[in-house]
């Protein structure tokens, strides 16, 4: 019984070209850029400023506690002294749905919205932030509900135990609608102008903005707080930052028909197997347990934390599973980053670079480090890095392509830095921003030290890729169960070459109390 349906990478990319009319005639001829935007606040070129970044947030109230809103009050101390809060993807759980919009995000970040002291007033497809909030799609922004979780199917058997659950899965009556519902709540829907001249007059009042690649959409905080695309770049305080739709360039390749690619398939159908079985032995389960009991209550939070694992790991699987499909991977997209990377560093008044998206190359959260996903983005992220390289030559003088990536999808938050990888990647810093709502996870067994295979069939070598420097995760057992989660403030210091002062924002929910800390800052 599957909770979810992840659409196809071209569904996705078609679906979210129409909604921004991608570029139409009219667009084109107007010299617009619909992959960039100013950050009108009036303070952009300030060398030293800060902001917030949050990720794998958008869960509601589970045994009477939020944890989502209690890493947003966190925030608030912050609120005017940051300029924008990044999101790294995952905004409403399970799957996307309109539905959700107001308990999962516009009651938890009341006040980053204009008119937020009435939050239940906001329309999730008219909102208008105060504080900038510019996230990026996660998987879940884009997940629909299955065919057997309709209203047709509601008798049968497993359906039944999954209502009877006190698992609080954020499901109602449809899902995203390939991404539909974060569209209409976060970009400009330029699908919405259909009658004559209604486009023309949106773009001469909103797409005012002019830069070397032509004139943008200006955002414009408590005013026009619209997103130009799904992916997109902004300058600010002389850093170039790119948002990234990480969902459309994760497909792994398909397993090969030799005799050794057959057995993997195999073992996967195996494993997939069991954990359908294992979900409905958790659903059985927690049908038994009292939310009102604080001991019970605990083992539903275990139980919900559990099931959405598995949930993401049949997702994996049915990737690598998937027969007869045509590949696609989103190359106009990473075609995309390359260039204007490339531009970046060809540009003189541009002293730093970061990037965000959602899934992670790199990784020790224990369910994400080895997963498919995980090593088609890394592998996807280096051809493009390794091409920025090659065309900027020794223009970096040493210093790596990229100063930070930021990522959600792991439940935790993660500071890592890559080796020496043998490619463009290396040397990087790298945060998992993951930790934000529910469903914290743990670090895998193996340790610190992310291991690669490398080189061809006949020499290979077992390379050090990453290391992780930093983990806050779930942690503990039983009574000593510690559920520690999180947030950012990034302050941006330095001149010529940006250092990057990362605070971790920590509220833990430990033996049935809130705990709030901020802990030693990181400097990059």
């Amino acid at each position: 019984m599957k909770l979810v349906s992840d659409p196809a990478i071209a569904k996705k990319i078609y679906k979210m070209n129409q909604r921004v009319r991608w570029q139409d005639p009219l667009i084109v001829e107007s010299g617009i850029d619909q992959t960039r935007m100013v950050l009108d606040d009036g303070r952009a070129d300030d060398s030293e400023f800060s902001f917030l970044v949050i990720g794998d947030s958008g869960s509601g109230r589970h045994g009477g506690n939020n944890p989502q809103r209690e890493v947003a009050k966190l925030m608030l101390p912050h609120h005017n002294e940051c300029r924008f809060m990044l999101h790294t993807g995952d905004v409403i759980y399970l799957v996307g749905s309109s539905e959700f919009y107001q308990q999962n995000f516009i009651q938890p970040y009341q006040e980053f919205l204009v008119g937020g002291e009435h939050p239940k007033r906001i329309a999730y497809d008219r909102m208008v932030f105060d504080l900038p909030i510019l996230p990026i799609p996660g998987n879940h922004d884009y997940y629909d509900l299955p065919i057997v979780l309709s209203l047709v199917s509601l008798t049968t058997l497993p359906i039944r135990r999954l209502l009877r659950s006190r698992l609080d899965l954020d499901v109602g009556l449809h899902g995203s609608s390939t991404g539909d519902a974060y569209a209409r709540a976060f970009l400009d829907y330029l699908q919405a102008y259909q009658l004559p001249g209604d486009l023309a007059r949106h773009l001469e009042k909103y797409y005012t903005a002019k830069t070397d690649t032509g004139r943008c959409l200006r955002y414009e905080p408590g005013h026009f707080t619209r997103l130009p695309n799904r992916y997109y770049t902004f300058r600010y305080g002389g850093i170039d930052f790119f948002a990234l739709d990480s969902n459309t360039f994760n497909d792994p390749p398909p397993l090969p028909t030799t005799r050794e690619g057959q057995a993997d398939r195999k073992i996967l159908e195996k494993r997939r197997e069991d954990f359908e079985q294992e979900k409905l032995e958790i659903i059985e389960t927690s049908t038994k347990l009292n939310p009102n009991n604080p001991t019970e209550a605990d083992q539903l939070d275990d139980l919900h934390a559990k099931l959405s694992q598995i949930e993401e790991l049949i997702v994996d699987i049915d990737k690598q599973l998937a027969t007869n499909k045509t590949m696609v991977t989103d190359f106009e997209q990473l075609e995309w980053l390359k260039l204007r990377l490339i531009e970046s560093w060809n540009t003189a008044e541009v002293r730093g670079r970061v990037i965000y998206f959602h899934h992670p190359p790199y990784v020790t959260e224990a369910t994400k480090w080895q997963q498919a996903q995980t090593l088609a983005i890394r592998s996807r992220l280096r051809d493009v890095l390794d091409g920025v390289a090659e065309a900027v030559g020794s223009l970096n003088q040493g210093r790596p392509l990229v100063d930070l990536v930021l990522n959600g999808h792991a439940h935790c938050l993660e500071y890592l830095q890559t080796m020496d990888t043998g490619h463009a990647d290396a040397h990087i810093p790298w945060i998992v921003c993951g930790g934000s709502g529910f469903s914290l996870r743990r670090q895998r067994t193996e340790g610190t030290d992310l291991m690669e295979l490398m080189g061809d069939a006949g020499k290979q070598e077992n390379r050090l890729v990453a290391r992780s420097h930093l983990f806050i995760g779930r942690n503990g057992q039983g009574f000593q169960k510690r559920r520690p989660y999180s947030g950012l403030r990034i302050d941006v210091k330095g001149d010529a070459q940006p250092k990057f002062v990362v605070r971790p924002l920590v509220a833990e929910w430990y033996q049935r109390k809130w705990h709030n800390r901020e802990l030693k800052p990181l400097i990059i």
